[in-house]
């Protein structure tokens, strides 16, 4: 397999011949991070391209990630770069990005042309390989509240599965406006009966989803949200229009998210309603040599099944990259 060393100048100080590499993995978050160690591991060349803007740099402390329960999420990056130092042919392009993904005619099995910006652009401006795993994750765009992000990541979070334990018993909000918001206020409640969900205006919960709360003792408040009280990150009260206040010990918001594929414009490949990459369950995409893993593929979700799905797609496109047929 091909190596890839280093980002030296040629002389002159113009840029050097495009590396050729096994796999690219667009992505330097669980997903890819896991995807590349596993795959340094099968001595394939890679070269991780990671613009270093995690959708989950808000947040103090990951939860649910067995052995690391509690870690900060930066901190837990830095223990993976550390690791895949270790690997001579895993290279990470910190704060770079991809600006296109382009196909080949694949006659010498390079299939894909990377083209790339950034820091390591300057002497790395284009890639080639012979796969892509796309592990970028989700756009986020949080509800139209003044001051949500103040709170954001320290009282209010958006997986109830990785931080309700936190809040558990607590007076809590949840904060939304999409159609999903009723489905949420019933997994929220799991952890707490005092809960209330503020749609901030929006007609996103029925009259008979709002009965069905109401039986469980979870109110819904339909006023608009003028701004969140508190301090320090603690959030302490939801200000409504007009000047209403319910107190709260924390909650949820429920961002709307997007997959981060605009790199992808010029590739023919499959997706679905939500414009997520549509794979197999081993990560493959309709498109030959390119695999998804983490968010992009599957929506927003723990970083645990992110990582586990990056090894698998990275065990999978090993066989595939040595003819090996494996079960789909």
């Amino acid at each position: 397999m091909t190596a890839v060393r280093g980002d030296a100048r040629a002389p002159g100080g113009a840029p050097t011949p495009a590396p050729l590499v096994d796999v690219v993995v667009i992505g330097g978050g669980p997903a890819g991070l896991s995807a590349a160690l596993n795959l340094g591991r099968a001595r394939a060349s890679v070269i991780v391209v990671d613009a270093g803007r995690p959708r989950n740099a808000a947040t103090l402390r990951s939860h649910g990630f067995l052995t690391r329960d509690g870690i900060p999420p930066i901190e837990l990056r830095k223990l993976a770069h550390l690791e895949l130092a270790e690997y001579p042919d895993v290279r990470v392009l910190d704060r770079t990005t991809v600006t296109e993904v382009r196909a080949t005619d694949a006659a010498d099995g390079i299939r894909f042309e990377i083209a790339l910006a950034g820091r390591a652009a300057k002497t790395t401006p284009l890639v080639r390989t012979r796969t892509v795993i796309v592990a970028t994750g989700l756009h986020e765009t949080l509800p139209d509240v003044p001051g949500i992000r103040s709170f954001y990541g320290m009282s209010l979070f958006s997986c109830a599965a990785c931080d309700a334990w936190e809040l558990q018993g607590q007076r809590l909000a949840l904060i939304g406006e999409t159609p999903d918001l009723a489905e949420r206020a019933r997994l929220i409640a799991r952890w707490s009966e005092h809960l209330t969900v503020f749609t901030n205006a929006a007609p996103v919960v029925e009259a008979a989803d709002e009965a069905e709360l109401a039986a469980r003792g979870i109110a819904v408040e339909r006023r608009p949200v003028a701004d969140l009280a508190g301090e320090r990150g603690a959030i302490r009260a939801v200000v409504l229009d007009g000047g209403d206040r319910v107190e709260v010990d924390g909650g949820f918001v429920r961002p709307d998210w997007e997959p981060a594929l605009d790199f992808l414009t010029g590739i023919d490949v499959d997706r679905d309603a939500d414009g997520h990459l549509v794979t197999d369950r081993s990560g493959r995409t309709s498109a030959a040599g390119l695999y998804s893993a983490g968010d992009a593929a599957s929506g927003a979700q723990q970083l645990i099944v992110a990582a586990g799905q990056g090894a698998r797609v990275a065990a999978v496109l090993v066989h595939d990259l040595v003819g090996v047929t494996t079960a789909h």
